[in-house]
């Protein structure tokens, strides 16, 4: 009897072991989903390095924008994935460099569009339970569905909730009328796009989320791109006379603006800002208000640098856009803007708060990239992600520490112009340390389209610059570095060919589409 009572002693322990154990392990699990952060990236368009009060501006106010700075990071060494939008935008949610899905230029030059088999941010963070969201400016498919044309959508990207545009507000930013929520038409927007983003983010955060699961909300501005109207009480606060005097103080990269004056303009696009910034401060308030805030890293950045008026000798006289004499967006004392491979084409603000887990008040100088957002938050979402699925980004959480970080590759930031029809400028650059080195195709041939001149060509005349002691990228160094050069362009041109080679030719397969 002894003998048996022993051994049933034996069995109740061994079992009271393992449901101790077992409850242990389902309260690890349980404790592990809890720490996987809420998600937020506001991106904003065209938004430039020196627009904002947090990184230099003499004029525009941005109070909301500058308290958060004050509450995470400040990211002075921040990248765009391109040099313009769906280039950016591919990258960003892919964690690869754009050109490798194809995106050239944006979206529908050459039948572009990003495919369904690329994995995106959405993708691999419901594979860990998030619950995902989109709200705004998409512009890397046609949303407008017809039984002949579809493209995929961000439902089809991963994103459970969705409220988007095609493309910018053509038209004006208000009331737009081109919304499209979960595949069906929304009507006509009651007040301005970034304004209207954030009401419907506040409702999905406060409404329609399932608030047992961690979220990741995507909220994509068409401020300030062009069109540009805010409202008149934003605009007014810039129509003085010391805002004329300061505008005087203000860079525009060494690009050549039209010679006509277009000064009067400054005022619309100074104050387009400062509305952008207080329907950026009216969405944190939201997660306050939701009690979000502790457990809610937020990237605040832009998908390039910014618009310019086009000076018709610039573009060899083929292109003239008017609505552009409104743009007055900075890239502060970099050169170049928009498409420009120069930094001021793509060194964007970036700013990323995370309360207890980020300092407050600090700022990093370590290089980060668009690209890296999806590996950085993956990661924090404890969910396993390959080299192979964003081979162009790496996790740059210890860069938001201040901390150092290595990158396994350059990156290359590409625009496919050529001197002909477009600007005059290098077609890709790529950083390397301090330094960056700009490349250029040889000219394109007249037979040739610009897919079979970019898809065939590599760059041949190179510049170098130190962006330590030569921000603006003044004195070229590539003569008297000449040994630093053969390095780098030997890296620049293995790197481009392997993209180059990865990206698919929209003309073959939009012609096995059709078969």
């Amino acid at each position: 009897m002894r003998k048996f009572t022993l051994q049933i002693t034996r069995i109740l322990t061994v079992t009271s072991l393992i449901v101790v154990s077992s409850c242990k392990q389902k309260t690890t699990q349980i404790e592990e989903v809890a720490k996987q952060p809420n998600i937020i990236i506001y991106l904003t368009d065209d938004l430039g390095y020196g627009d904002l009060g947090c990184f230099g501006s003499p004029i525009i106010k941005t109070p909301s924008i500058d308290k958060f700075a004050s509450e995470g990071v400040l990211l002075t060494d921040c990248h765009s994935a391109g040099t313009v939008c769906s280039p950016s935008r591919a990258g960003l949610l892919t964690g690869r460099n754009p050109y490798r899905s194809g995106f050239y230029y944006i979206q529908g030059a050459y039948g572009a569009y990003l495919q369904e088999k690329e994995q995106t941010i959405a993708e691999l963070l419901k594979s860990g339970g998030y619950e995902t969201a989109f709200m705004g400016k998409w512009h890397l498919s046609r949303l407008e569905q017809t039984k002949k044309h579809k493209e995929p959508t961000p439902g089809d990207q991963g994103f459970d909730y969705w409220f988007a545009s095609t493309h910018n507000a053509f038209g004006g930013p208000k009331n737009f009328g081109k919304f499209i929520r979960n595949g069906e038409p929304a009507g006509e927007a009651n007040g301005w796009y970034c304004d209207v983003l954030t009401e419907e983010a506040t409702n999905w955060l406060t409404n329609i989320r399932d608030k047992s699961k961690p979220f990741l909300l995507i909220v994509s501005t068409h401020e300030p791109h062009t069109p540009v109207a805010p409202p008149e009480k934003y605009s007014q606060m810039y129509d003085n006379a010391e805002v004329d005097s300061l505008e005087k103080t203000i860079s525009y990269g060494g690009v050549d603006r039209p010679e006509y004056d277009i000064t009067q303009n400054k005022k619309d696009y100074y104050g387009t800002v400062t509305q952008l910034d207080n329907a950026f401060g009216n969405l944190m308030k939201t997660l306050d208000d939701e009690k979000l805030r502790d457990n809610t890293m937020v990237v605040f950045t832009s998908d390039n640098g910014p618009e310019h008026p086009v000076n018709l000798e610039e573009s060899q006289g083929n292109w003239e856009d008017p609505i552009r004499d409104m743009c007055f967006g900075s890239p502060g004392i970099y050169k170049g803007m928009k498409r420009y491979p120069y930094e001021g084409g793509h060194r964007v603000p970036g700013i990323v708060r995370y309360p207890g887990k980020i300092p407050a008040g600090t700022t990093s100088n370590e290089l980060v990239v668009g690209t890296d957002f999806i590996t950085t938050s993956v990661k924090l979402a404890n969910i396993k992600l390959t080299e192979e699925v964003s081979p162009d980004a790496i996790d740059a959480f210890p860069a938001f520490l201040g901390k150092k970080i290595k990158r396994n590759k350059p990156y290359l930031w590409i625009f496919p112009t050529h001197e002909d029809t477009f600007f005059r400028m290098p077609h890709m650059a790529m950083r390397y340390n301090n330094y960056t080195l700009l490349g250029k195709f040889p000219e394109k041939t007249e037979d040739q389209t610009i897919i079979e001149w970019m898809k065939s060509s590599v760059p041949t005349t190179f510049a170098l610059y130190n962006l330590d002691t030569d921000p603006e990228q003044k004195i070229n160094l590539a003569e008297t570095k000449p040994e630093m050069v053969n390095e780098l362009k030997g890296l620049m041109t293995k790197e481009w060919i392997e993209i180059r080679d990865e990206g698919p030719n929209w003309q073959t397969l939009n012609q096995a589409s059709k078969k």
